[in-house]
């Protein structure tokens, strides 16, 4: 790879993937990842402009900025990027009214939205929402369409919890799609829409911004696509070859299942390379402040 003063040169802005860069989420309120909180911080008293560009979708955007705040982080809600508030404007936009598949936990984001008579599916990471009841009800409208329409928040495949390895919303996303024979909208990352507007409240073109992200397809690989450069931290769902790598590697019996599946490294990725990897948030900043916006 290139020198980082090159790789990172020009950078004026930075978007923040959250779960797995900043904190783990977890049983009372998760916890925050080594140095994060400070990494924050000093980014933010730079020149350079930072957006939080989330994926969450089990939780309203005040409950996860209040959650961030209580664990130490310079965070406010109007800074942070999610994909209900996007999805919401979606829906009254296009007369939409969906038969929600999602977690209680946010729930309140869609309270000002008509769902009497469902004419489409909302389906976000609904945890154990995800029955076969509701799931069944979500295919029932579906298939009852003329023209059904799918919006899925978010389509990632799994998530890091302090507890271990937890499947998202991508998997019964992709059930639905392949039952009812239609193509989900995707409202968040890696939908180019999404970086685009996270991109537009900081007033930054694509070139001038880096994401900084654990998802070497959704944070990386979405970023990239749009033209951003993208960095993956060693934390959250990093995926090693082995359990005796560095910072943030899973358990062994994680990485039994890895391997046993065949694998690869996300530093191995067949189709997706980051334009650099760092051990945590803490070293992507160090990086940054040395080279960005020059």
């Amino acid at each position: 790879m290139a020198p980082w003063g090159k790789r990172l040169a020009g950078v004026r802005g930075v978007l923040l993937d959250i779960s797995g860069v900043l904190y783990d989420s977890g049983a009372g309120g998760g916890t925050a990842i080594a140095g994060s909180v400070e990494a924050v911080a000093r980014l933010k008293r730079s020149r350079l402009k930072v957006r939080f560009c989330t994926n969450e979708s089990q939780k309203s955007r005040a409950e996860l900025v209040g959650q961030l705040q209580r664990l130490g982080f310079d965070i406010s809600e109007q800074e942070v990027t999610a994909p209900a508030p996007a999805a919401c404007q979606i829906l009254k936009e296009q007369g939409l009214r969906p038969y929600l598949l999602i977690h209680d936990g946010v729930r309140s984001e869609f309270d000002q939205i008509d769902t009497s008579n469902p004419n489409c599916v909302v389906i976000a990471d609904a945890g154990e929402s995800f029955s076969y009841q509701n799931m069944n009800n979500a295919f029932q409208v579906l298939m009852e369409l003329e023209k059904p329409v799918l919006i899925s928040l978010g389509k990632g495949r799994y998530y890091k919890e302090t507890s271990g390895l937890m499947l998202d919303v991508g998997p019964y996303m992709k059930a639905l799609e392949y039952a009812c024979g239609i193509k989900a909208e995707v409202v968040g990352k890696p939908s180019p829409e999404f970086f685009k507007s996270a991109l537009q409240a900081i007033g930054v073109e694509a070139h001038q911004a880096v994401m900084i992200g654990d998802d070497i397809v959704g944070d990386v690989g979405g970023a990239q696509r749009c033209g951003m450069r993208a960095l993956q931290v060693r934390t959250g769902k990093f995926r090693y070859l082995s359990d005796s790598c560095g910072p943030g590697s899973f358990a062994s019996s994680d990485a039994e299942e890895l391997a046993g599946a065949n694998m690869p490294s996300d530093e191995h990725h067949p189709e997706v390379k980051a334009d650099g990897y760092v051990d945590n948030l803490a070293e992507a900043v160090d990086l940054l402040l040395q080279h960005a916006d020059k």
